[in-house]
């Protein structure tokens, strides 16, 4: 994407903070980017990385402010983190975030029939997870005020970035790395980090949407896309543990597609380097193979 294709927006937007669920004292909030016009638009629920530790709603703001300047609302949420607790709590904030903005569609200027999931990294996993478990009690946990219209997590689309599909996997990956006689820097925070969300490889195998596939779980299975720098060995490594000759990234989509979904697989180049961000505005043509996904099965 250079700066003229990122420039080009067909719509203006507004941005708002809007606290859209409460635990104790603490408000959580959703960052809002809405489109200007009348709408319906397709509406994601985007869930920012940072290894299910760091990160918030502001994070991934050069993506949200393209879809939005495309015609896309984006609610990027706060939600509980391995600082506020770890899984499955977070699950119970996304599956709430996707039934709220379904409740306020019309302020939102959406549809309940057009709102999706979207997230990077370990965003992108709870994406994936949520959509594919959105009657799971523990996740539905948190009821609408009272009043509100019997509506559930079910979504649209889910749009990946790179996701941590396979938690258990990449624990393991990086324990490997980190044994090795020179080992790189990254594996002891990565390895800590998913300590801090999942306590224990119990929860890494059980919340694990590529484990959940092999498993044979009945779940549900959205039009998804996986997004995926080429050579990003923090998401996109060989799982020593499997029998699959694939990297993470197509074992995944050979997975979704036997289990009966339909998922595209897009990789780009990148000189991204373990331990630091992507630069988003250096990841080719993402952002427009994003929009073709949400106006092929979001309606837009």
């Amino acid at each position: 994407m250079d700066a003229k294709t990122a420039d080009a927006r067909t719509h203006e937007f507004d941005v708002q903070d809007v606290e859209y669920l409460r635990h104790g004292d603490k408000p959580f909030l959703a960052k809002v980017f809405k489109p200007r016009g009348e709408g319906p638009f397709p509406a994601l629920v985007d869930l920012h990385g940072g290894a299910w530790c760091l990160a918030d709603r502001n994070t991934d703001k050069v993506r949200h402010e393209w879809l939005a300047g495309h015609g896309v609302v984006v609610v990027s949420l706060d939600w509980r983190t391995a600082r506020e607790g770890a899984y499955p709590l977070a699950l119970a904030d996304i599956n709430y975030a996707v039934r709220w903005v379904k409740l306020k569609a019309k302020e939102l200027k959406t549809r309940p029939d057009l709102v999706g999931l979207s997230g990077q990294s370990s965003g992108g996993h709870l994406a994936m997870l949520a959509a594919m478990r959105p009657h799971d009690p523990r996740y539905t946990s948190i009821q609408l005020p009272a009043g509100s219209p019997a509506l559930d997590g079910t979504v649209k689309a889910v749009v990946m970035s790179w996701p941590v599909i396979n938690p258990l996997g990449r624990y393991r990956f990086a324990k490997r790395q980190g044994a090795l006689p020179n080992p790189p820097a990254w594996p002891p925070g990565i390895v800590d980090k998913h300590h801090q969300f999942w306590g224990g490889e119990e929860n890494m195998t059980e919340g694990n949407p590529m484990l959940i596939l092999e498993r044979g779980e009945k779940v549900v299975l959205p039009p998804a896309i996986w997004h995926q720098g080429r050579g990003d060995i923090l998401h996109d490594y060989k799982d020593e543990d499997s029998s699959s000759a694939l990297t993470e990234a197509p074992r995944f989509v050979e997975n979704y597609r036997k289990a009966g979904g339909n998922i595209e697989l897009c990789y780009f180049d990148t000189d991204r380097q373990p331990g630091h961000s992507p630069d988003l505005t250096k990841i080719g043509d993402t952002f427009e193979r994003m929009l073709g996904f949400i106006g092929k099965h979001m309606g837009r």
